[in-house]
């Protein structure tokens, strides 16, 4: 999560700790066992979690099914395990993926459209005694108008502290992940964009080298999905076809967000030209934790495997040949006019002969 933070120059060491305060923060809101923020003297910690109702106990995360127009109230139990009263700020935020494949959560003030303006937390400060706990009750209301399919956010709690030996502020933030599908049409969906193929051969023109896939993993439908990929690389015709390894999954993508993916082939062959293929294919998971493979997407791109030293050596011997067979060509040429120089000299010397012989 990214955490407003203000320092004064030259303080690597403040930067180096606010990184790893946002990625604890990241850790919390996506789900994964973070514990407490503590301040910088240890005697600061709070925690919070899901509070037992209809929805069920002991639950990592909210999770709501609602249509348009409809509400979800719930409620997130802050606990402070300090020993001096908490002062949180108290906000919900919309969720994005990472170029790392974590889960984050706008900053405040940060422009939502989704879960983070939908929900309404009861309160936007709470202060919690130390050894107790507090209720922040929240309502989700999905406007008429939600188009239907997943959006993903959180609630936020954030204690922001002045740390006056590093001359920074620092944005505390521990939250809760929320997770709502809007009824309606679901409609999942992949494209494999801007697939690219790059070969790196070595000098022997005899040998196999290594092959660079690249290509975009787009969310193009309304539904949060992730994918297995498989990749392989090709001469023509299908010859020489060479298998990727093991090619981690994405993370789950949010609808609209894209992933890079790139994939090194090794033990290419320097077929000229190759084809790569990226096959793709998109997996759905249901509210129950159930995982659904949905259609196959496979997409392909041609480049060079051109064997520079191979190519070389050809250009030579065809240089080679070229020259010897013109030089062949001058000679049976000369050879030509020097046989027609003596055959007229000798029917010129034969005319003379018989003029000389008449007379």
């Amino acid at each position: 999560m990214h955490a407003p933070v203000t320092r004064r120059p030259n303080t690597v060491a403040a930067i180096v700790r606010t990184a790893a305060l946002a990625l604890l923060a990241a850790l919390a809101v996506a789900g994964l066992s973070a514990g407490p923020a503590r301040a910088q003297d240890g005697d600061v910690a709070w925690t919070v979690r899901t509070a037992s109702n209809s929805y069920g106990d002991d639950r990592s995360s909210f999770s709501y099914a609602a249509n348009p127009g409809g509400q979800v109230e719930d409620t997130m139990i802050v606990a402070n395990r300090g020993k001096d009263p908490l002062d949180l700020a108290v906000y919900a935020a919309d969720g994005f993926t990472t170029g790392t494949g974590q889960l984050d959560l706008l900053p405040k003030g940060g422009k939502s459209v989704g879960i983070g303006a939908w929900v309404r937390v009861g309160h936007d400060r709470v202060t919690v005694e130390p050894g107790r706990t507090a209720e922040l009750p929240f309502t989700v209301s999905v406007p008429d108008n939600a188009t239907p399919g997943d959006y993903v956010g959180g609630i936020l709690t954030s204690l922001t502290q002045p740390d006056d030996t590093e001359g920074i502020t620092v944005d505390r933030r521990l939250g809760i992940r929320v997770k709502l599908r809007v009824s309606g049409e679901l409609k999942p969906g992949l494209a494999v964009e801007n697939l690219s193929v790059d070969y790196d051969g070595p000098g022997n023109p005899f040998a196999t080298g290594d092959a660079t896939v690249s290509y975009r993993i787009h969310n193009t439908g309304n539904a949060i999905l992730s994918a297995r990929q498989t990749v392989s690389v090709s001469g023509p015709f299908g010859w020489l076809r060479t298998q990727a390894g093991t090619i981690a999954s994405p993370p789950d993508l949010l609808p609209g967000e894209s992933w890079k993916v790139t994939v090194p082939v090794h033990g290419v062959a320097p077929a000229v030209r190759l084809t790569a293929t990226a096959t793709v294919t998109p997996l759905l998971t249901d509210a129950s934790g159930s995982t659904t493979s949905l259609r196959t997407i496979r997409a392909t791109a041609r480049g060079q495997a051109v064997p520079w030293t191979l190519a070389l050596l050809v250009a030579v011997l065809i240089a080679v040949a070229t020259g010897a067979f013109l030089l062949a060509r001058r000679t049976r040429a000369r050879r030509r006019l020097r046989e027609e120089a003596r055959v007229r000299d000798a029917v010129e010397q034969a005319l003379l002969d018989q003029g000389t012989r008449a007379g």
